[in-house]
């Protein structure tokens, strides 16, 4: 029997024998429910508004967006934060390809989740159907693990499928197709109870994947070689904090005296301020280190992929990974496959039973501390300028400070931008595991409300802090409408600087040709009214362009908790893209 295509709440009922339906929108409801799942985040429409509202009734929360590239990065940094696949719904076609976005974005960040889309009816496609487009080949390069169910009778082996695979070796993003036909397709009841229950059943047998077991031999290797560096150095970045391994860490780099470098949303594992932290160290840390223990992060840019000349030529790597591909990619002297933080947990083991130490009057820890203690202390006199019109780090000093002073619970910082970002990783401090979240490993724009409204959601008892510039701003600046809706306790500060890096920075001689009148293609509306965006859905917005408005700015909207917007107008010609960056631009 199928049903019709507008179905309400109420379950649907034979002619027959009065036996309970339901559709399909129904059982994919009832799986994501049963398999754990608590979030979606989507835009609704033909033909899955039905699906949302199903969910909904069910339990699970529906947060609905404007755009679907936002809704997909929340889906993806909520998967990071809670360590189960955020979902992320859209309709077909153009609805799929929007939700595209975050999907790669998962891929490549190594965040568990899952796209569910509606497609065409199956009978239908390759006539020109309704948004008509092969979603399974387009999804191809960027899912983890792709499936589309042909019948109804298939949803929950498909649901928990892709729960699995999301969340199982190195986690990533899935995609699950649903053909409008299947959606309205009826089951009984009872029998959508007995396949979920069997999908459920048979999912509960197989546990997370944590790699090969590890030999004690290996474990042995990785410590010895440790125990004889001259100048060891750990370092972790969001793998080992999606692992929850910040306990094992942090008794492995007290426990011997290592100091250690964190990768931006490795930030907070261990605090910033930590006496072994080499962050402010960074260039001496990884160019003289002769052993690197490197957990849950890859030799990729971010590293510089782990090769000279700003890694020493000698140096031999730990590489502690979750994927024995990657481990085999990067050929490291020594390669410990599994989970960060049941490998660290066989690290300590072997140091408490062999204990070694580097204490703070080694050479190599005292030379981290005095290059840090210097760089700090530069960037605190600087730091300590208060200028005005603003430069970049003016008000980044005061967000700093306005942050600390919330204790904890620590906020969550969001933070997009060129020079916005670069300088807030070095000037904003991270406390606590899991509270920042930026562009990532892809460098992705346009993350930032996505993000801000996944950690409100996965975080509740949090703050939200964004801190952005307006280009990263203009992604998704009408999810401001979003954080209103649901009253989330976010703050957006932007970074107006009238443009991209900047306003028009071009040389005269540059400026010229038919179009020498329109705007550099790099600039904005000079002293565009970001704040007053959110004031028209009853949201609060500040302009600040002096200290002291921004600390008023900050104290009110931080102690509300409710959805702002700061708008803080910066010197058009402060700051320039990161030294790491320029080569490329």
């Amino acid at each position: 029997m199928i049903s019709s295509p507008l179905q309400t709440l109420q379950p649907l009922m034979a002619d027959s024998n009065s036996e309970t339906l339901i559709d399909g929108n129904h059982l994919i409801a009832l799986s994501l429910s049963r398999a754990g799942l608590e979030c979606m985040f989507g835009v609704v429409g033909i033909p899955v508004t039905s699906l949302a509202t199903r969910s909904v009734a069910l339990g699970i929360r529906f947060i609905a967006f404007h755009n679907e590239q936002s809704a997909g990065y929340a889906a993806s940094a909520y998967g990071y934060l809670t360590g189960r696949p955020g979902i992320l719904l859209t309709v077909s076609g153009p609805g799929c390809v929007h939700g595209l976005a975050g999907l790669s974005n998962a891929a490549v960040n190594t965040w568990p989740m899952i796209m569910i889309s509606g497609s065409c009816d199956q009978k239908d496609f390759g006539k020109g159907d309704f948004q008509e487009l092969d979603q399974m080949a387009a999804v191809k390069p960027f899912a983890k693990f792709a499936v589309k169910a042909k019948d109804i009778s298939e949803i929950p082996n498909s649901v928990f499928e892709a729960v699995r695979f999301a969340v199982s070796g190195r986690p990533g993003g899935c995609y699950l197709d649903v053909p409008t036909d299947v959606l309205h397709q009826t089951i009984c009841e009872s029998d959508a109870d007995r396949l979920v229950e069997a999908a459920s059943k048979e999912e509960e047998t197989l546990e997370k994947t944590l790699g090969k077991p590890l030999e004690t031999l290996e474990i042995e290797k990785a410590v010895s070689l440790l125990r004889e560096a001259k100048r060891p150095l750990i370092v972790f970045g969001k793998g080992a904090a999606f692992a929850r391994a910040e306990d094992e860490l942090r008794k492995l780099i007290e426990g011997t005296g290592i100091p250690f470098l964190p990768t931006p949303m490795g930030k907070g594992l261990l605090p910033d301020s930590h006496e072994l932290a080499a962050t402010a160290a960074r260039s001496l840390a990884i160019g003289r280190c002769d052993v690197a223990v490197v957990v849950g992060a890859r030799l990729n840019w971010l590293l510089h992929f782990g090769d000279q000349p700003k890694w020493s030529k000698d140096v031999k790597f730990i590489l502690v990974d979750i994927s024995k591909e990657e481990i085999e990619l990067r050929k490291p002297y020594i390669g410990l496959v599994g989970d960060a933080r049941r490998v660290l947990g066989l690290i300590n083991k072997e140091v408490k039973d062999n204990p070694f130490c580097f204490g703070k009057s080694h050479p190599w820890v005292e030379a981290i501390a005095k290059k840090a203690k210097e760089n700090v202390g530069r960037m605190e006199v600087q730091l300590g300028k208060e200028v005005v019109p603003f430069n970049f780090l003016t008000p980044m000093k005061i967000i700093r400070d306005a942050i600390l002073v919330e204790g904890s619970p620590s906020p969550i910082l969001v933070s997009e931008g060129a020079n916005t970002m670069d300088v807030g990783r070095a000037v904003l401090v991270q406390t606590e595991p899991r509270t920042r979240l930026d562009a990532g490993t892809w460098g992705t724009m346009g993350v930032g409300l996505g993000y801000c409204i996944a950690a409100a959601v996965a975080s509740p008892g949090r703050l939200v802090v964004a801190v952005e510039g307006d280009s990263g701003f203009g992604f998704s600046a009408m999810e401001v409408e979003t954080l209103v809706r649901y009253q989330l306790p976010v703050v957006v500060i932007v970074f107006n600087n009238g443009g991209v890096y900047g306003g028009d920075r071009r040389n005269p001689e540059e400026i010229t040709g038919p179009y020498k009148e329109d705007p550099a293609p790099t600039s904005f509306v000079p002293g565009a009214a970001y704040h007053t965006l959110i004031e028209a859905f009853g949201g609060k917005g500040y302009l600040v362009g002096t200290p002291q408005e921004l600390k008023s700015a900050l104290a009110e909207s931080f102690s509300a908790r409710k959805p702002a917007v700061i708008n803080v107008t910066i010197d058009p010609y402060a700051g320039a893209e990161s030294g790491r960056m320029q080569h490329k631009n």
